[in-house]
C-alpha cells in the first residue's frame, strides 16, 4: 500500500470534520425535540413548549379537567372522576393526587407517563413555581402554571387551547364561559349587595368542613353572588367547624357537598332549628363527573353559575338548569345526558319542576335554541284533548276518569265499551321521556370532542391548590 503524505492525510481529516458537521444537524433533529417557542406561565417563568404536544400529564385535578375538556385524547393519565365522565377509551395509567407529594415523586410519575408537557392549574404561589422548577430540572419536561381563576377562565380556555393545538374549540369554549359570567354579573347588578342570601357550603361526610371567602373552594359561592357565613372566620383556605357555629350563623341557604350531610340536615334533629331546613332550603351540589362548585375547583364550575343563579335568585333568572346542563355537558364533556340522567342531577339541587309535564315528544333545548318541538316519529301531544268523542253533544265522556261518568245502571254499556279511552295513551311515553336523550334544537352543533374519551390517569402530583405542604414518600402508578 502506497503511503500517504502528511498533506493528504491532513487533508482527509478535514473533509471528515466537514461532514461531520453536515451530518449534526440532521442527528440532532432526529433524536432531540423540537421547540415551538417559549410561553410565559401565571408564574413569570418562561418554559420552551416542545413541538407538537401529544402527551399532556395533568399535575392536578384542576389541570386535568382544563386538558380534559379542550383536548382529552392527550391526557397520559387520568383521574377515576374523569374516567367515569367519558366512554371506552383507549388505556392510560389511573392517576390519583394527594396532599404533600413531593418533586421526586411527581418527577417519578411523569417518567412512567412519558408526557411532552406538564401542567398545574390553580392559586400560584413561590412554592408552587419552586415546586415546577424541580420536577422541570428532574425531568426535563416542560412544565407550566395556570390560573384558572374565575375571570381568567375565558382567556385560559384560548390560551392552553392553542399550546394543545386545538385553538377552534377554546375559543367557542370560551365564548361560553364569557356568556355565563357575564350572565351572572348581569344578575348581580340588579340586587342590592345587602339584599344577597347567606349561603353555608358544607364539604366531606358531616358538612363541618367550610371553604371560607378568597379560597379555589368558595369562589363559586362568591362568583354567584351569595354571602358565605364562613367570612366570619377570616379569609383563607378551609376551616373545620362544630355544630354549634353552624346553628349560630343560621344560614338561609345550605349546600352540601356530599349525600350524607345533605340527608342528615333533612332527618337529624340537631338541624331543625336551622332557617334553611325549615324553609326547605337545603340543596346538593351535583358531582358528576366533577362538581359544580368545587371537585375540583376548575372550569367544571362554570355550569354551577347557571345552577346558582336560579337557586339564589329565581325571580331574575331565566335561564332553564335542564337546557343549560344539557348545553354544557354536550359542549364541554362531550357527554350527551338523557333527561332522566339530567333529573336524577338536578331533583336534590333544587331545580323548579317544568311548568308542565314533559312527556316523550317534548325534549329539553338548549342555550338560545329554538322553542321546544316534538322528537321525530313520536305522538304529539297537543291532539289528545282535541278528541272529538269527548266532545259529542248528546252524551258526556264515560271513561273512568270522568267526573260526569254514568252510574253502573245506566243503560249504555255498548256506548262505554266503544269508547276511546284517550288517557291510556301517556301511560308509556314517561319510560322513553327518561331514557331519550337530551337534544339542542337550534344549538350549535357539538364541538369536536373525541367520543372516545374514557382515559385513566396515572399518578401523582401536588393534590390542592396554594402552599406545597412538606414532601411524603412518593407515590406510585395505581394499575
Amino acid at each position: 500500500m502506497p503511503l500517504r503524505s502528511p498533506a493528504a492525510r491532513h487533508q482527509r481529516k478535514r473533509w471528515r470534520a466537514a461532514l461531520l458537521l453536515m451530518l449534526l444537524p440532521a442527528f440532532l433533529i432526529g433524536f432531540s425535540p423540537a421547540y415551538a417557542g417559549e410561553f410565559t406561565d401565571a408564574a413569570g417563568r418562561l418554559v420552551m413548549l416542545p413541538e407538537p404536544v401529544r402527551r399532556v400529564m395533568a399535575a392536578s385535578p384542576t389541570a386535568e379537567v382544563l386538558v380534559y375538556v379542550l383536548a382529552p385524547q392527550k391526557l397520559a393519565g387520568l383521574s377515576p372522576s374523569a374516567r367515569r365522565g367519558g366512554g371506552a377509551g383507549h388505556r392510560v395509567p389511573v392517576l390519583g393526587w394527594r396532599p404533600g407529594m413531593g418533586p421526586a415523586s411527581m418527577a417519578a410519575t411523569a417518567r412512567l407517563l412519558h408526557p411532552d408537557l406538564i401542567i398545574d392549574a390553580g392559586l400560584v404561589t413561590p412554592e408552587r413555581a419552586a415546586f415546577a422548577d424541580q420536577v422541570q430540572q428532574l425531568t426535563g419536561i416542560p412544565y407550566i402554571l395556570v390560573d384558572d381563576t374565575f375571570v381568567r377562565i375565558p382567556a385560559i380556555l384560548r390560551g392552553i387551547a392553542i399550546v394543545l393545538d386545538v385553538g377552534e374549540r377554546g375559543r367557542h369554549l370560551g365564548r361560553y364561559a364569557e356568556q355565563a359570567i357575564n350572565a351572572m354579573r348581569g344578575t348581580l347588578l340588579i340586587r342590592p349587595p345587602d339584599n344577597r342570601p347567606h349561603v353555608y357550603y358544607g364539604r366531606g361526610a358531616e358538612g363541618l368542613e367550610t371553604a371560607l371567602p378568597g379560597s379555589p373552594e368558595g369562589e363559586a359561592i362568591s362568583e354567584g353572588g351569595a354571602i358565605n357565613v364562613a367570612r366570619a372566620l377570616s379569609r383563607g383556605q378551609l376551616a373545620v367547624i362544630t355544630p354549634a357555629q353552624l346553628l349560630a350563623w343560621n344560614p338561609e341557604v345550605i349546600i352540601a357537598e356530599r349525600r350524607s350531610f345533605y340527608d342528615a340536615l333533612r332527618r337529624n334533629r340537631t338541624w331543625r332549628g336551622l332557617a334553611a331546613v325549615r324553609n326547605k332550603r337545603v340543596y346538593l351540589a351535583p358531582s358528576n363527573p366533577f362538581g359544580w362548585i368545587d371537585d375540583p375547583p376548575g372550569v367544571n364550575r362554570l355550569i354551577g353559575l347557571y345552577w346558582l343563579a336560579g337557586l339564589f335568585y329565581p325571580d331574575t333568572s331565566q335561564q332553564d338548569l335542564r337546557a343549560a346542563t344539557c348545553d354544557f355537558y354536550d359542549k364541554f364533556y362531550g357527554i350527551k345526558l338523557t333527561n332522566g340522567q339530567i333529573e336524577a342531577m338536578v331533583r336534590s339541587a333544587g331545580a323548579p319542576p317544568p311548568d308542565a309535564p314533559r312527556g316523550a315528544a317534548e325534549p329539553l333545548v338548549g342555550l338560545g335554541s329554538a322553542p321546544l318541538s316534538p322528537l321525530p316519529g313520536t305522538p304529539a301531544a297537543p291532539p289528545t284533548p282535541a278528541a272529538p268523542t269527548p266532545t259529542a253533544p248528546a252524551k258526556p265522556p264515560t271513561g273512568p276518569m270522568s267526573p260526569v261518568a254514568p252510574l253502573p245502571s245506566t243503560p249504555t254499556p255498548p256506548e262505554t265499551s266503544t269508547a276511546p279511552t284517550p288517557p291510556s295513551a301517556p301511560a308509556p311515553e314517561v319510560t322513553s321521556t327518561a331514557a331519550a336523550t337530551c337534544t339542542l334544537p337550534g344549538a350549535n352543533s357539538p364541538l369536536g370532542t373525541d367520543s372516545t374519551v374514557g382515559l385513566t390517569p396515572g399518578v401523582g402530583p401536588p393534590g390542592r391548590r396554594g402552599p406545597m405542604p412538606a414532601p411524603t414518600n412518593p407515590g406510585a402508578l395505581v394499575q
